[in-house]
Order: C-alpha cells, then sequence, then structure tokens
C-alpha cells in the first residue's frame, strides 16, 4: 500500500494537474487551497444543519468544489476536454438563489452573525468564499482561467449568505442588525 506522505513537498514545492512543479506559496496554490478551506467549512456547516435540504444543497455543492479545485489546479497549457466548471453549475446556484430570495422575512434586513449556530458557519464559509473569489480575481489578472469559476464561487457566496438567513429565520434567531441596535431607517439586506 502506498503512503499519502510522499515527501516531494517537503522543500515546499507541489504539483499542478499535468506535473507542472510549482511554490506551495504560488497564487495558485493559494487559489485552490482557499477552495478547499470553504469546502472543508462547509462539511462542518453540513454536520450541524438541522433543515435536511440546505444540507443536502451543500453535500451537493461540496461535490463540485472538487471541481472547481481541479479547474484552478489545472495550467491553461494542461486542459484538455470540457471544462469542469460549467454554466450549468453556475445557473443551477443562481435558481437556488431566486428561490431563497423569494421567501417572506429572508431580506429585510443586515444580519449579525451568530444567531443561529449552523447559520453562522454558513456566514464563515461565505467569507472564506469571498477571500476565494478575491484570489480568482488576481489569477485571473495573471493569467487565463478556466471558464465559469468566477461566476461561480461569486454566486455561490451569495447562497450561503442566505442559507445563514434561512437557518437564522428558522431559529427564529434576533439577528437584523437594525432590531439588535434599535435603530430605525430603512431595511436592505445584501450578501458582501
Amino acid at each position: 500500500m502506498s503512503s499519502i506522505a510522499t515527501e516531494l513537498g517537503d522543500a515546499g514545492q507541489t504539483s499542478l494537474v499535468g506535473g507542472e512543479r510549482v511554490s506551495k506559496g504560488s497564487l495558485r496554490v493559494e487559489t485552490y487551497g482557499t477552495v478547499d478551506e470553504l469546502n472543508a467549512a462547509l462539511g462542518f456547516a453540513r454536520s450541524i444543519c438541522g433543515d435536511e435540504a440546505i444540507a443536502a444543497a451543500t453535500l451537493a455543492i461540496q461535490q463540485e468544489l472538487f471541481r472547481v479545485c481541479a479547474a484552478l489546479a489545472t495550467p491553461t497549457e494542461a486542459r484538455k476536454g470540457d471544462p469542469p466548471v460549467t454554466q450549468a453549475m453556475v445557473d443551477g446556484l443562481t435558481a437556488q438563489v431566486h428561490a431563497l430570495e423569494a421567501m417572506p422575512g429572508l431580506l429585510s434586513d443586515w444580519s449579525v452573525p451568530g444567531g443561529d449556530p449552523a447559520g453562522a458557519y454558513y456566514d464563515l464559509a461565505r467569507t472564506i468564499c469571498r477571500r476565494a473569489e478575491r484570489h480568482v480575481v488576481r489569477l485571473g489578472e495573471q493569467e487565463e482561467l478556466a471558464p465559469y469559476v468566477l461566476a461561480y464561487l461569486n454566486r455561490l457566496s451569495d447562497l450561503l449568505w442566505l442559507f445563514g438567513r434561512k437557518l437564522e429565520v428558522a431559529a427564529k434567531a434576533q439577528a437584523a442588525l437594525r432590531e439588535l441596535n434599535q435603530v430605525a431607517g430603512a431595511r436592505w439586506s445584501r450578501a458582501w
């Protein structure tokens, strides 16, 4: 049986898809590493989520994030076949966003994370997703990226914000910023 401890990375380098060796500190590795971190955060969020529909959607997203990582770990010259991230994947997230936005009470105010444990972890996952998105933008400024990766992460961060709000509403959590601060004024709400 082979070991996962290959010792090939002991000098600070790793292999991309296609075999190219790069520094573990490269922006490409940082970018797909952040998507991996997002996947782990979503695994924890799913493990404490009591909403079966959100948990099932999260598992499907986690599976898709492996495709996002593959797209990011593959340099342009090593790409073959169809892109791992597709417009259909982005459209699937968009449909979920629209369905949740239609729910009464979900978009009533900014939300202070922490009103519900699972909702708070979806908020943490959202911030990791936004960081991954920023890395993808920087990487895309340096080289050509696989299509749809940026759109996928952008849409995903919106969806994760809505998952958090749905869990807070279901838990009857007092998390609305204006209510917590006892401030009157126009109510508005958007994901960062």
